[in-house]
Protein backbone atom coordinates (compact mmCIF):
# COMPACT_ATOMS: atom_id res chain seq x y z
CA UNK A 1 0.00 0.00 0.00
CA UNK A 2 2.83 2.39 0.81
CA UNK A 3 4.38 1.76 -2.62
CA UNK A 4 1.21 3.04 -4.29
CA UNK A 5 1.33 6.33 -2.38
CA UNK A 6 5.05 6.66 -3.08
CA UNK A 7 4.36 6.08 -6.77
CA UNK A 8 1.74 8.84 -6.65
CA UNK A 9 4.23 11.29 -5.14
CA UNK A 10 6.87 10.25 -7.66
CA UNK A 11 4.43 10.95 -10.50
CA UNK A 12 3.86 14.45 -9.19
CA UNK A 13 7.63 14.92 -8.94
CA UNK A 14 8.08 13.88 -12.60
CA UNK A 15 5.42 16.34 -13.72
CA UNK A 16 7.08 19.19 -11.81
CA UNK A 17 10.49 18.18 -13.18
CA UNK A 18 9.11 18.19 -16.73
CA UNK A 19 7.71 21.68 -16.25
CA UNK A 20 11.03 22.91 -14.82
CA UNK A 21 12.95 21.44 -17.76
CA UNK A 22 10.61 23.14 -20.22
CA UNK A 23 10.69 26.54 -18.48
CA UNK A 24 14.38 26.79 -17.53
CA UNK A 25 15.77 24.56 -20.33
CA UNK A 26 18.14 22.95 -17.84
CA UNK A 27 18.65 19.28 -16.97
CA UNK A 28 22.16 18.77 -15.56
CA UNK A 29 23.33 21.00 -18.41
CA UNK A 30 21.93 23.83 -20.50
CA UNK A 31 19.57 22.41 -23.13
CA UNK A 32 18.55 23.70 -26.52
CA UNK A 33 14.78 24.33 -26.86
CA UNK A 34 14.56 21.51 -29.43
CA UNK A 35 15.70 19.09 -26.73
CA UNK A 36 14.16 20.73 -23.65
CA UNK A 37 10.54 20.66 -24.87
CA UNK A 38 10.41 16.98 -25.92
CA UNK A 39 12.28 15.92 -22.77
CA UNK A 40 9.95 17.96 -20.58
CA UNK A 41 6.92 16.56 -22.38
CA UNK A 42 8.21 13.02 -21.95
CA UNK A 43 8.74 13.57 -18.22
CA UNK A 44 5.22 14.98 -17.88
CA UNK A 45 3.69 12.05 -19.77
CA UNK A 46 5.61 9.57 -17.61
CA UNK A 47 4.44 11.39 -14.47
CA UNK A 48 0.82 11.17 -15.60
CA UNK A 49 1.31 7.46 -16.31
CA UNK A 50 2.70 6.90 -12.80
CA UNK A 51 -0.21 8.77 -11.21
CA UNK A 52 -2.84 6.87 -13.20
CA UNK A 53 -1.20 3.55 -12.33
CA UNK A 54 -1.00 4.46 -8.64
CA UNK A 55 -4.63 5.59 -8.49
CA UNK A 56 -5.88 2.40 -10.15
CA UNK A 57 -3.83 0.27 -7.74
CA UNK A 58 -5.12 2.23 -4.73
CA UNK A 59 -8.72 1.80 -5.92
CA UNK A 60 -8.13 -1.89 -6.59
CA UNK A 61 -6.67 -2.48 -3.11
CA UNK A 62 -9.62 -0.66 -1.48
CA UNK A 63 -12.09 -2.78 -3.47
CA UNK A 64 -10.42 -5.97 -2.22
CA UNK A 65 -10.86 -4.96 1.43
Amino acid sequence: MMFNWLSLVTGIFYIVLGIVVMVYKFFFTILEPTIAYPLGGLLIIYGIFRIIRAVTRIKKSKDEE
